[in-house]
């Protein structure tokens, strides 16, 4: 796709590690080769570079002996001692100019006051990791009805003039109304209204929530892999 006048795609290589150095530092911890989000906001976790040979250590020295650690975007060799504790394949999308934002007037943007009823709705449809402080990391809107929660997305990861759309869920019972697709553009057209691009994460397996990435301007960037790695017990 075409950037956007100094918009660099190589961040999206990392894209955790540089949002975690960048807009998001403030709800970081870690050094300068592995930082993490703070566990109340995301279980995210990044390191600088694989090959550093000092990483293993410090990432002991972040997380302690026998702990997981969130490993995304590459196949690291395991030092002795070191489990892999999950793995599973996953995709980047980025947009495309064929991607056509709108605001929606029938979202509300959500806060600290909604965080049960955001922390229920993940737990009833399961679009990935989301903690009581993770709606702090960007914007996050829902759609009600009769006064109930029943849709949701905001934005993650946020690496030097891109952010990750994140959290799309919508109750079973309210699902194919376009609702996910509504709130999709509507927090891309707000991430366009700072200058920025749009980027999204998905399982490789749900072929479905792609399909409909694509279908509204999203492109395959590159396959990744998501999982964790648990580091010895002492």
């Amino acid at each position: 796709m075409p950037a956007a006048p100094g918009l660099e795609l190589g961040v999206l290589d990392n894209p955790a590690w540089h949002s975690l150095n960048g807009r998001h530092a403030a709800l970081s911890e870690g050094n300068e080769l592995v930082r993490r989000y703070l566990p109340e906001v995301s279980p995210f976790a990044a390191v600088r570079s694989w090959d550093d040979p000092d990483v293993w250590d410090a990432i002991i020295d972040l997380v302690g002996p026998g702990e997981l650690f969130p490993v995304s975007g590459a196949s690291p060799v395991l030092p002795n001692g070191w489990e892999i504790a999950a793995r599973g394949a996953g995709v980047q999308l980025v947009e495309t100019d064929a991607l056509r934002t709108r605001p929606d007037d029938e979202v509300v943007v959500l806060g600290a006051d909604d965080v049960p009823e955001m922390l229920a709705l993940v737990e009833r449809t399961k679009p990935g990791p989301f903690a009581p402080r993770t709606y702090e990391l960007g914007r996050y809107v829902g759609i009600r009805r009769e006064g109930r929660l029943v849709a949701m997305a905001g934005e993650r990861l946020q690496p030097g003039g891109w952010t990750e759309i994140s959290a799309v869920c919508t109750d079973a019972d309210h699902q194919r109304q376009g609702l996910a697709t509504r709130l999709v553009l509507d927090v891309a057209h707000h991430i366009h209204e700072r200058g920025e691009r749009a980027l999204l994460h998905a399982a490789e397996a749900n072929t479905r929530a792609i399909a409909i990435y694509e279908r509204l301007g999203f492109q395959l960037r590159r396959r990744t892999i998501f999982g964790a790695v648990r580091t010895p017990a002492r």
